[in-house]
C-alpha cells in the first residue's frame, strides 16, 4: 500500500538512512503522516538487509531500498545509494542511525540538503559513547542535535537542540533511552524547517539575489511589489514575484529571444515555465518553489537576461 499522507504530491520527498532498528525514522514517517507536514518520507535506504526498520517501513508502503557494504569501495556504495535516492525522487535525505561514514563528495552534493541526528549537545562529544563521556565529564545535561552533514564529522550547522537532564544513578544506558523520546520530538520539527524554507520566498529570493548581484554592476530594488535586479542606472533583467498572480508561487521572470521561444518552454514544462502577465513576449516566468532549483541553470538564465539589457561596455567586462 503506498503512502497515503495527506497532500503527498505537495510535499518535499525525503529519503531516510538506517542501519538498525530506525526509531528516528519511525518518528519521521509518523510526522510526515499529520495534515501540515510539509516532508514525506519517499524512500528508506539501509546498508543493513537486517535492519529492523526496512519491515516497518515496508509495513507502512513506503519503497525501501538495502545494497551491503562488504566488498564494495566506499565511493561506490555511496554512488549506488545516491542513485537510488535519486531515482526515488527525494530531495533531501535524513540520516537517521545510518552507521557509515560518507564519502566527502557525496556529502558535497547534498550540502545543505543532508541532516543528521546527533546524541549529545554539539560540539560536545562527538563521535561515539556520547552519554558515557557526558556522565564521566559530570555534565548536568545530556541531549541531541540536528544539524547539517558536512564532510567534517558532526561538524554541520546546528539547526536544533534539546538538552536532557541526568539524573543520578544514570548509565549510558538510562540517559540514551530519555535522550530517544527527546530526538523522537526535534527531528521531525528541524526537517519540516528546513524543508519548508527551502520553499520560503525570501529564502528562494536570497539565492536568486546572491547569482544576480555577482554580475557585474548589477543592483537590487524593489519594482511593482516584487524583488528587482538590473544594472545600476539602467534597465531591469530579473525580478521574483513571491505570489505569481495571487497564487502562492514563487517564479523568477528573465528576458528570453521572444514569442518564439516563450511558447516552446511553456509547451515543453507547463508546471515551470508560464507567461508573466503585464510584462512583453520576451519574457518568461519559472517556478522556483515546485522542485529543487538546479541553481546553476538558475545563474545562467540570469547572466543571459543580464547580457539582453546590458550596454555593450558591461557586457565586454563579462566576457572578459
Amino acid at each position: 500500500m503506498p503512502d497515503t499522507g495527506p497532500d503527498t504530491a505537495a510535499r518535499v520527498p525525503v529519503a531516510v538512512f538506517i542501519s538498525g532498528g530506525g526509531t528516528n525514522m519511525a518518528a519521521l514517517l509518523y510526522a510526515s503522516r499529520l495534515p501540515d507536514c510539509p516532508f514525506a518520507i519517499a524512500l528508506v535506504v539501509s546498508n543493513n538487509p537486517a535492519a529492523g526498520g526496512l519491515t516497518l517501513a515496508a509495513a507502512e508502503g513506503v519503497p525501501t531500498f538495502v545494497l551491503p557494504h562488504k566488498g564494495m569501495t566506499r565511493a561506490a556504495h555511496d554512488a549506488a545509494m545516491e542513485a537510488a535516492v535519486l531515482a526515488a525522487g527525494a530531495r533531501f535525505i535524513a540520516l537517521a542511525g545510518y552507521m557509515r561514514i560518507l564519502t566527502a563528495d557525496f556529502v558535497t552534493r547534498w550540502q545543505g540538503r543532508m541532516i543528521n541526528i546527533h546524541p549529545s549537545l554539539l560540539p560536545r562529544y562527538t563521535g561515539l559513547d556520547t552519554h558515557g563521556r557526558a556522565l564521566a565529564a559530570g555534565d548536568s545535561h545530556g541531549g541531541c542535535t540536528v544539524h547539517l552533514v558536512t564532510p567534517d564529522l558532526d561538524e554541520g550547522p546546528v539547526l536544533g537542540q534539546i538538552p536532557v537532564a541526568i539524573l543520578p544513578g544514570d548509565t549510558p544506558d538510562t540517559l540514551a533511552a530519555r535522550v530517544l523520546f527527546a530526538e523522537h520530538q526535534l527531528y521531525a520539527r528541524c526537517l519540516a524547517n528546513l524543508v519548508s524554507q527551502a520553499r520560503s520566498p525570501a529564502w528562494l529570493t536570497e539565492h536568486v539575489a546572491e547569482r544576480a548581484l555577482a554580475l557585474p554592476h548589477a543592483d537590487r530594488a524593489v519594482s511593482h511589489g516584487m524583488a528587482s535586479f538590473g544594472v545600476i542606472k539602467g534597465k531591469k533583467f530579473a525580478y521574483v514575484a513571491a505570489n505569481q498572480h495571487g497564487s502562492g508561487r514563487v517564479v523568477l521572470i528573465v528576458k528570453i529571444s521572444g514569442r518564439d521561444e516563450q511558447d516552446a518552454l511553456i509547451e515543453r514544462d507547463p508546471a515551470r515555465f508560464s507567461r508573466p502577465a503585464y510584462f512583453g513576449d520576451d519574457w518568461i516566468a519559472m517556478r522556483l518553489d515546485h522542485v529543487e532549483p538546479d541553481w546553476d541553470e538558475i545563474a545562467d538564465w540570469l547572466q543571459r537576461s543580464w547580457l539582453a539589457i546590458a550596454p555593450r561596455r558591461l557586457a565586454d567586462l563579462l566576457g572578459a
